[in-house]
């Protein structure tokens, strides 16, 4: 686990595109809901999808009032953000990118089914996540949110928009609740998107400080 934790996400991804080919895309989505259903996080003992950030879910609910269209931009694998981000963030698999491996058509006894093959197709990470803005919405976004380095290149995307822009970093310090972390991270570190943050005047969310819930049973 040292070696793959050193290599950082795009080891992490690797290994996780490379071990999830050989099966159909709707065998692959079972799977997510299998496991997405059921799989309760090791500490809190919380279903993965009670661990979303409550105030992640109410800016997505004020968004979606004032009629704005909101995306998941991830590094994280798309067809597995797809099989679950409609019904817990209201996001459609059509505005979800994310990293994917490539797929083949085949055609069988039982008809046409789509494979996923174990070969890296698009990493949607660091300079590749506005390359995938572009590929796939065609449009600068006028507010983008990240919470690493891995998120700099697209808000500086967005940055350099005309007119009115926002730009929102999540600062991970709350050990307490949720985790603390930042420059020496090998996963998610925040190092020189903060320093731009702060010479660039994007809004710098501290975790600790600035949210009274992290996750939404925290209200119960």
């Amino acid at each position: 686990m040292k070696t793959v934790m050193a290599g950082g996400e795009h080891a992490l991804l690797e290994i996780v595109m490379a071990t999830h080919g050989g099966m159909t895309t709707a065998e692959f989505e079972q799977s997510v809901l299998d496991w997405i259903n059921t799989a309760r996080h090791p500490t809190t003992n919380r279903l993965y999808t009670e661990m979303v950030y409550q105030p992640m879910l109410e800016l997505l609910a004020y968004l979606h009032a004032k009629s704005f269209k909101t995306y998941i931009v991830s590094g994280g694998g798309i067809e597995f953000m797809r099989a679950w981000a409609d019904r817990v963030y209201g996001i459609p698999p059509e505005r979800v990118i994310g990293s994917s491996i490539k797929v083949k058509f085949e055609m069988r006894d039982s008809g046409p089914v789509l494979m996923r093959l174990p070969e890296l197709d698009f990493i949607d990470d660091k300079s590749g996540k506005p390359v995938g803005i572009h590929k796939f919405i065609g449009r600068r976004p006028v507010l983008a949110f990240g919470n690493s380095d891995g998120d700099l290149q697209m808000l500086q995307w967005t940055a350099a928009g005309a007119g009115a822009r926002f730009m929102g970093l999540v600062h991970h310090t709350d050990s307490q609740r949720e985790w603390a972390y930042d420059r020496e991270s090998k996963v998610g570190r925040l190092d020189q998107a903060l320093a731009e943050a702060r010479a660039g005047g994007w809004t710098v969310v501290d975790m600790k400080r600035d949210w009274k819930w992290i996750f939404p049973f925290e209200r119960e």
